[in-house]
């Protein structure tokens, strides 16, 4: 118990100006009304989802979305369904792990694991926020390209800015985030239809690619682009911020209680990644639609591919929701990537950073490999290196899928809220098929 006298810096996640700092103690800022019904205790639970999908949609999914609609037509569409719905379940039992120990996964690894063990998860981690922070830059740099004809690397340059704007909003609380990240996904979701609509896709090439494809199995091109669009889908450190944010409502501590939170957070995360698969979706099939049937099978280049909008659709509507979309997506993955960086360190560390230090630092490692593949390799560098960063995420997975699977399925930890035996099933075949897939990858490319 602190007993110091000394104010504590006030939470990102408070609302009501009580003073926590940013890690363990920030839990139940947000009072869930009691005895109200059921809509209003799931507006209550809202949020946390919406926060967590968007780095279902952030400019790393673009390009691997738009690199396998125009390679591949509509035939990796089942991968982007697959990897939403193990998504839907990982995030889950993130979820569910929050809610019943009070620890986020990073916390409960700290717990459970040796300290060597823990450092190594911990640099993981790291990695894979650096990779999806690297994603971020390089969108909202094209954005800004694309948008106002500002060059890359200055573009890459000034996202550095964007410290500022993300200390503004972290001490505005966990309510305003929600809300800005729930009206820009929206934006991203409103421009995309439009677009879709536009491009006219084939609605029997879409029920095909709903259909699993043999061939991923043995064309590694295939295989490469849909490792990248699993890795940009599940991504590792989303979970643990789901388990992070849950603690931010403030249930009871009885079995009832419980229940009823993991049940509504379930809802909440379902339904915002939902959103986020039909804009993957989406993405995929304008790219199929547009490229892929124009007979241009290798635009994996998101300025390629707003330039191309406009003459393959006779329209410089589609091009400007395309740009404007892509901004709205890289500035939301901004917001969590932040939160996401401050909970892992906390979490497996427990060192407690200055909000603007760590999101400064984290910000620099991604803008230094960025800006020197721009210099040294122009604009198309920095497209491959999108892409790459991907799989890299999709490299870290099994690294935090396997602890919290493990968790979740431990009734010593969970008590009757561990994962039931269909559960424990499902959740290991999916850690299974996330291992099994890099491995693979990592024979083909090296052989």
């Amino acid at each position: 118990m602190n007993t110091s006298k000394e104010p504590k810096p006030k939470s990102i996640y408070s609302l009501s100006g009580a003073e926590q700092p940013a890690g363990e103690s920030y839990t139940g800022s947000l009072t869930v009304p009691t005895g109200a019904s059921w809509f209003r205790k799931l507006l209550a639970f809202t949020g946390p989802g919406f926060l967590v999908a968007v780095g279902y949609m952030d400019p790393g999914n673009w390009a691997t979305d738009i690199a396998g609609g125009s390679q591949f037509g509509y035939r990796l569409l089942f991968v982007i369904l697959l990897s939403n719905l193990m998504a839907v379940v990982l995030q889950a039992l993130s979820g569910k792990l929050g809610l019943v120990t009070g620890k986020d996964l990073a916390q409960a690894c700290r717990q459970h694991f040796k300290p060597s063990v823990v450092v190594v998860l911990w640099i993981l981690a790291e990695l894979a926020i650096a990779a999806t922070d690297l994603a971020e830059v390089i969108g909202s740099a094209i954005a800004l390209q694309l948008l106002f004809g500002i060059p890359i690397l200055y573009g890459v340059i000034i996202t550095a800015v964007d410290v500022l704007l993300i200390l503004l909003l972290q001490n505005r609380g966990v309510r305003t985030l929600e809300s800005i990240v729930i009206v820009l996904m929206g934006t991203i979701a409103v421009c995309f239809s439009i677009d879709l609509f536009m491009a006219e896709p084939s609605a029997s090439g879409i029920i095909k690619g709903i259909v699993p494809d043999a061939e991923i199995l043995h064309n590694p091109e295939m295989l490469y682009i849909a490792i990248g669009i699993l890795g940009a889908t599940v991504m590792p450190h989303n979970l643990y911020l789901h388990s992070s944010l849950v603690k931010s409502r403030k249930i009871e501590n009885t079995v009832k209680a419980k229940k009823e939170a993991i049940h509504f957070t379930t809802i909440d995360s379902t339904i915002a990644l939902t959103i986020a698969m039909f804009i993957n979706g989406a993405i995929l099939v304008v790219s199929a639609a547009v490229f892929h049937q124009a007979g241009m099978f290798d635009v994996a280049d998101i300025t390629d591919a707003y330039h191309l909008l406009t003459p393959l659709l006779g329209t410089t509507v589609a091009s400007i929701l395309f740009g404007i979309a892509l901004l709205a997506s890289g500035q939301n993955s901004t917001l969590t990537g932040t939160l996401s960086g401050q909970i892992v360190m906390e979490g497996f560390l427990s060192i407690k950073l200055p909000a603007w230090l760590r999101r400064l630092v984290t910000r620099l490692i991604a803008i230094i490999p960025a800006v020197i593949v721009t210099v040294i390799a122009g604009e198309k560098g920095t497209m491959d290196l999108l892409i790459l960063s991907q799989v890299i995420l999709s490299l870290q997975l099994p690294f935090a899928v396997i602890p919290l699977v493990m968790f979740t399925g431990n009734k010593k930890l969970m008590g009757e809220f561990a994962n039931k035996r269909w559960l424990n099933i499902i959740s290991w075949t999916i850690a299974g098929i996330i291992v099994v897939l890099n491995v693979y990858l990592l024979v083909i490319t090296i052989f």
